[in-house]
């Protein structure tokens, strides 16, 4: 029996209550099924009708994706949620329900490179515009604001540059407008920041990245109403089919389990890296929420719990710079992605943002010598010596 005074670590171990309903198995089975039977031809008529619980396809529901919706909707707080094949099929999966030709949505200007490209290549050729604002100003949003908007979207903390949005001021606007304000938490995770309970409609998730946590795995998920997610699922996942497998979802399940340990100790982590490289003579700027020098860090305390384990820095110098570091480290991996144990470096300009153009990187604030670490849970003084080391080499 789930109690509601349990504090996270437990409820993400013991989840939303039993293991499976079949076998009592405290580790999900991963049903790797494609297709389920029916009892009878009345069964399946009654199951393609809706007119009863059950599962027919793996496209269209699977008993271990399905534990698995259920134990985010239930770590996110919210009424229901929907796995995908990827987070870029998930925040996918949320426009296309939310918005049709001819109408558009409002975005912040830093945003992953994926989901730039998307909104600015994809959904231009679907004529749904995307108008960009900086997000540091709430009355941007109201000002693009018209009877066409259909969804509100931000990334806090936003890639690569670690900028916050406040979650509650978009919220108030989203809903004065009523329209849906939609939160990527892929940084944060819902161990440092529930979106839902500061106003959120909807929140999104690269679970590739903290949530699966050790690099095995590429999937995403939405979180929200349970009508909004039945409607998700019925107009779009199902007829564009980017759906998780069974196995993967398993492993998000596994994942679950060890975030908050995890995550304490990327954070301690990073903010230890933070702090060296706050005092580093090569470096120009730290961005991590956690240090009191980062612009936005009171408004971090107010809708974070802790500050996760992303960091991102400036050097003296630019690109050739950057390729100097990112080739002389030797612990740290040269990798994209994030939230692996391991710590992954990288340089987003040419990287993750390179679906920026020169001058849009400039807008979004994004430096040429702009490096982004996501730190891992090794040995913190090792990170920081191989640092040291590279750091050495410019």
């Amino acid at each position: 029996m789930v109690k509601k005074s349990w504090g996270f670590a437990t409820l993400a171990v013991h989840g939303s209550g039993g293991g499976d309903p079949q076998t009592g198995a405290l580790s999900p089975p991963i049903y790797q099924s494609s297709t389920f039977a029916f009892k009878n031809a009345d069964h399946g008529a009654r199951l393609f009708a809706g007119e009863e619980k059950g599962f027919i396809y793996t496209r269209i529901s699977n008993p271990t994706q399905e534990a698995l919706e259920r134990e985010m909707a239930f770590l996110e707080g919210g009424e229901a949620a929907l796995a995908f094949a990827s987070g870029m099929a998930a925040t996918t999966g949320v426009v296309l329900t939310l918005a049709r030709s001819g109408e558009n949505i409002i975005s912040i200007r830093m945003v992953y490179g994926g989901t730039h490209a998307l909104f600015m290549d994809v959904l231009s050729r679907l004529d749904i515009e995307v108008r960009e604002v900086d997000g540091e100003e709430l009355v941007e949003f109201e000002e693009k604001i018209d009877e066409k908007t259909r969804m509100i979207f931000i990334e806090t903390p936003a890639n690569p540059t670690l900028k916050i949005v406040d979650i509650r001021g978009c919220a108030r606007i989203a809903k004065k407008a009523g329209i849906p304000l939609v939160v990527d938490n892929t940084f944060a995770t819902p161990y440092y920041q529930r979106p839902l309970k500061l106003g959120t409609d909807i929140v999104i998730h690269s679970a590739t990245k903290y949530i699966g946590g050790h690099g095995d795995t590429v999937a995403g998920l939405a979180v929200g109403s349970r009508e909004f997610i039945d409607r998700m699922r019925k107009e779009t996942l199902i007829d564009t089919g980017g759906i998780i497998s069974p196995f993967n979802a398993w492993l998000l399940l596994r994942g679950l389990k060890t975030l908050p340990v995890r995550m304490d100790r990327h954070s301690s982590n990073a903010k230890r890296v933070a702090q060296f490289l706050n005092f580093h003579p090569k470096v120009k700027q730290v961005w991590y929420p956690g240090l009191r020098t980062h612009p936005q860090h009171e408004l971090a305390k107010s809708q974070m719990s802790g500050f996760g384990g992303m960091v991102a820095f400036e050097i003296n110098g630019g690109r050739r710079e950057g390729k100097i570091l990112m080739d002389s480290v030797k612990l740290c991996t040269l990798a994209v992605s994030l939230g692996d144990c391991d710590t992954l470096i990288s340089h987003p300009p040419s990287m993750t943002h390179s679906t920026y153009s020169a001058e849009a990187l400039k807008e979004a604030g994004i430096p040429e010598g702009l490096i982004r670490i996501s730190v891992g849970i090794e040995d913190v003084k090792d990170i920081i010596d191989d640092l040291k080391y590279a750091l050495a080499k410019i």
